[in-house]
């Protein structure tokens, strides 16, 4: 009997454990938040959108080279006072850009899986033509950073998770095609789902506008091609294709590739956030002097917290870079929080046809005009300035390829330094001179310390040996030029 009574015991026992599991497995399952793989892609839109704006394209890369380009001035005694000064244990250590490079490689792990998705018709996501297209756009800027800033970098083999977590470095070149290629494709599948509306609410840039995507891919084609022009033969070839390109945008009105989700109080602008919580920046001669004083920019651009007067200060001046009180001028548009970020301006897209135009000579006078338009209306926007942008802007003249460089200097202060970089490399491979940097701590005893690259981040440096070969001890970033500036 006391057998019996014990095994009907146990058995009761181990039903209840087995129900126990059941009720444990269930609570534990995040029904809040599920995994990636099992929500619609147009549910992972709008991170991707959001990341690539706030963490690439206007995060710590812009940061950093707002010093480098002299659009402003590192200040406040510590990481940005040290890059303003040069310092190569800042500029050359893999840390610095740790936390970009990881952050711009997940939100590429995170497009992939939307691609995917798509291509696979998994998760109720077949025939989605224009939300692969806007993806597959989203990827094509995201590697083009990347590529710009670290030179060659894992493309081919990247992305792959466990399978591979020591991928190769693909050759810039290779990386420029496979964009141009990925332009292409998303080109197409936009326009195969012009018609369609997968994204919906999802879409913060631009609410499903599947036109606007398509300009945003062909202005990015632009710029791609253009990136090419030092270490292209066929230069007439390559600015016809640009020009060709760069007006197909125009033609689709493109509007400005832009994040707007910002409202200063409860979701700032990175910009505004870094410059409260940091108050390392501050504002630089090199611009200021550009504007000259009729820009109607300039004092919005040596903007006072206190009201007293502002002012702009010298690159690499050792006693300005150590102030920490926030007491410098530096840009007004960072004190509003609500400014959005852009990841390709309108401005941008008229300045490279202004370019290309000029170079094919071609009259640039009306995209020149178009592109500084577009530029202050926007900043006169911002703080209630009734001042006539168009007025100003054919106050300038007729363009020439300096006046086209400055304005365009000028207009990427404010978010796009990323591209201004870009920009001072490429001419200067093509043995041009525009923009005039001052900061005495770019040659140091005779020796290059303007980086010529960005070093990779230290998660790739020490866990992937076909990248940390490369790194060494960091300073290959002053030697060693990326392949459309003219290196290997």
């Amino acid at each position: 009997m006391k057998k019996y009574i014990l095994s009907v015991l146990s058995i009761a026992f181990l039903g209840l454990t087995s129900c126990t599991e059941d009720i444990m497995d269930d609570i534990n399952k995040d029904n809040q938040h599920p995994s990636p793989e099992n929500v619609s892609a147009a549910l992972q839109l709008t991170d991707a959108i959001m990341a690539t704006g706030f963490s690439t394209v206007s995060g710590d890369y812009a940061f950093y080279l707002s010093s480098l380009t002299e659009q402003e001035i590192g200040v406040g005694n510590n990481q940005l006072m040290r890059a303003e000064l040069r310092n190569s244990a800042e500029w050359a250590a893999s840390t610095t850009f740790n936390n970009v490079w990881n952050a711009t490689y997940g939100n590429l792990m995170n497009i992939r899986q939307m691609i995917e998705k798509i291509t696979t018709g998994t998760q109720g996501n077949a025939e989605k033509y224009d939300l692969l297209g806007m993806a597959q756009t989203l990827e094509a800027l995201n590697f083009g950073i990347l590529t710009d800033m670290h030179g060659d970098i894992p493309y081919s083999e990247a992305l792959q998770g466990q399978e591979n977590l020591q991928p190769k470095l693909d050759a810039q070149k290779d990386v420029y095609t496979g964009i141009l290629n990925t332009l292409e494709d998303a080109i197409k599948n936009l326009e195969k789902g012009k018609d369609l509306e997968s994204a919906g609410n999802q879409d913060i840039a631009f609410g499903n506008d599947n036109e606007q995507w398509m300009a945003t891919a062909y202005a990015l084609k632009a710029r791609y091609l253009l990136h090419q022009l030092a270490v292209t033969e066929d230069k007439t070839a390559l600015l016809t294709e640009v020009k060709k390109a760069a007006e197909k945008a125009v033609e689709l009105n493109f509007k400005g590739f832009l994040i707007k989700e910002f409202n200063g109080v409860t979701c700032d602008n990175p910009w505004s956030a870094y410059i409260r919580s940091r108050e390392y920046t501050a504002s630089s001669k090199t611009v200021t002097n550009l504007m000259g004083t009729d820009d109607p920019r300039l004092p919005y651009y040596i903007y006072k917290t206190d009201k007293s007067e502002g002012g702009s200060y010298q690159p690499g001046d050792e006693e300005i870079a150590q102030v920490a009180d926030g007491s410098l001028a530096y840009p007004a548009w960072y004190d509003l929080g609500s400014q959005p970020i852009h990841m390709f301006s309108v401005s941008e897209l008229y300045f490279i046809l202004s370019e290309v135009k000029l170079r094919l000579n071609e009259d640039a006078t009306t995209e020149f005009q178009k592109a500084v338009a577009a530029s202050v209306s926007e900043i006169m926007g911002w703080f209630d300035d009734d001042t006539d942008a168009s007025a100003y802007a054919s106050s300038l003249g007729t363009p020439t390829l300096q006046k086209v460089f400055e304005q365009k200097y000028i207009a990427q202060s404010v978010d796009e330094q990323v591209e201004t970089y870009n920009d001072l490399r490429r001419v200067k491979a093509m043995g041009e001179n525009y923009i005039v940097l001052t900061n005495p701590y770019n040659t140091q005893g005779g020796v290059n310390r303007f980086p010529e690259r960005l070093p990779y981040g230290n998660s790739s440096v020490l866990s992937n040996p076909n990248i940390s070969s490369v790194y060494g001890d960091g300073y290959y970033i002053y030697s060693e030029k990326t392949w459309i500036n003219g290196g290997k």
